[in-house]
């Protein structure tokens, strides 16, 4: 795939990934997690951009807690161009901020990516890519907008506007977590794509937005950059410079506030794999829709799912529409349809 040659996928793996507690946790977020499929979530995820596509290798902008469990499931420091340890968090768009200088700042596409999604059709999201590419080399920001197939209330929206060319189109506004009257509205009115958090721009056009939407920020970064530590592929940026950033995500900085940011339409299979409940829509299930992983014995058990984490049998007889993890000292029960409310466990926990 010649026309992605010179992209350089940014990977974010800087998230703790809490809602699918108690397999993820902070010190092994989702990401680093095999929850899919044999490969961990980063390890699919950089899968997507190989070197064999043209691809060149990722920066990926990482917590210092996870720098060796990353280089180790990349197959070592070869395969990285670069490893930004963030010292803190400050959300995306300083986290890209950082990645755009890693690479000089000039006219470099970047592809970013989260690194705990699922994209199931590689295809065709290598196509939108194509799509998208020549407007990004025109100096427009890109993203990619998942086609809806229910009102999803837990996810953002795009309203698509006018074509700028075969397949691409202006975004005409950003929408909100809806109300599910309005996503039901906004499904069924054909004009409006998932939000799916991927984009694809030049390092210098995001540069550019930041210097005129979040100046603080692009300084900040900018000082966290010229002095950071460097130690073969790791770049560990100055932490009081880079405290001073605001903390605000791509979309509130700068996709927003751009004018020319546009969005590809794409049916792809994608996921963010956001709650157990997504887990299991995911998952290959079996003749009673349960979705079982680790030493499970289900007995008349119905649309269930379970996980025992090493060392863990988890038995469950005569029961339906429950999810049960259990992982190390920690199990999780709840019915099907309320994995969201797993942030309400955390917050008891911590009371």
């Amino acid at each position: 795939m010649s026309e992605v040659e010179a992209i350089v996928p940014v990977i974010l793996s800087g998230g703790a990934g809490t809602r699918l507690w108690p397999m993820s946790r902070a010190e092994r977020p989702k990401q680093l997690l095999a929850l899919t499929a044999e490969e961990t979530m980063l390890q699919l995820t950089a899968g997507r951009t190989p070197a064999s596509a043209g691809f060149a290798r990722p920066v990926i902008v990482a917590n210092a807690l996870h720098a060796d469990q990353i280089t180790e499931q990349m197959g070592g420091a070869a395969a990285i161009d670069a490893m930004i340890l963030e010292p803190m968090g400050r959300n995306t768009a300083p986290a890209i901020a950082l990645a755009a200088l890693a690479v000089g700042g000039g006219p470099t596409p970047l592809l970013v990516m989260p690194s705990d999604h699922v994209i199931a059709d590689i295809p065709a999201f290598h196509a939108a890519i194509r799509t998208a590419l020549p407007a990004v080399r025109a100096g427009w920001m890109a993203t990619f907008g998942i086609t809806p197939d229910h009102p999803e209330t837990g996810y953002g929206y795009i309203r698509v506007g006018e074509a700028i060319g075969a397949g691409i189109h202006r975004v005409a506004r950003f929408v909100e977590k809806p109300e599910r009257a309005v996503a039901e509205a906004m499904v069924a009115s054909g004009d409006h794509v998932w939000n799916g958090g991927i984009f694809l721009f030049r390092a210098d056009t995001y540069l550019a937005a930041l210097a005129a939407f979040a100046p603080e920020m692009l300084a900040a970064c900018r000082a966290a950059m010229a002095q950071a530590t460097r130690s073969g592929v790791q770049i560990l940026p100055d932490a009081t410079a880079f405290a001073a950033s605001p903390s605000d995500s791509i979309d509130y900085a700068v996709m927003e506030k751009a004018e020319q940011v546009a969005v590809v339409p794409v049916s792809m299979g994608w996921s963010d794999v956001g709650s157990w409940d997504a887990l299991h829509a995911i998952s290959a299930c079996d003749a009673d829709d349960n979705v079982c992983r680790g030493d499970v014995v289900a007995i008349d058990t119905i649309n269930c799912l379970v996980r025992a984490g090493a060392g863990k049998r988890v038995a469950l007889v005569g029961v339906s529409d429950l999810i049960v993890v259990a992982d190390g000292d920690d199990i999780l029960i709840l019915p099907r349809g309320r994995s969201q409310e797993v942030k309400r466990v955390l917050a008891a926990m911590q009371d």
